[in-house]
């Protein structure tokens, strides 16, 4: 098992940006892709951005490409959100979440998880 905390989340205006991190404590890490995953009031939690365990490899949400890069430094146990051009609807409690399968988007698969930080982007 994994442990996760994230932070970083806040508020920001349109067109803002922000860098959400997640400290990760566990042997497993270093192994594990990571993913970040969003829920927004009222909706279902979707995946944002996963990265591979090497971070050779990720994936995006079609509407978050571009402007979100997901990033892992295994010798601190961090995985990273940049967020650029913030919009309105990027506004939800953001997840870190941990697997043990390759660049699954799935949040069934996905084991581990923190707590959330909120991100609300005011336009």
């Amino acid at each position: 098992q994994v442990q996760l905390v994230e932070s970083g989340g806040g508020l920001v205006q349109a067109g803002g940006s922000l860098r959400l991190s997640c400290t990760a404590s566990g042997r497993t890490f270093s192994t594990n892709a990571m993913g970040w995953f969003r829920q927004a009031p009222g909706k279902e939690r979707e995946y944002v951005a996963v990265i591979g365990w090497r971070g050779g490899s990720t994936v995006y949400k079609e509407s978050v490409k571009g402007r979100f890069t997901i990033s892992r430094d295994n010798a601190k146990n961090l995985v990273y959100l940049q967020m650029n051009s913030l919009k309105p609807e990027d506004t939800a409690v953001y997840f870190c979440a941990a697997t043990n399968q390759r660049l699954s988007t799935a949040a069934a698969n996905f084991g581990s998880w923190g707590q959330g930080t909120q991100v609300t982007v005011s336009s």
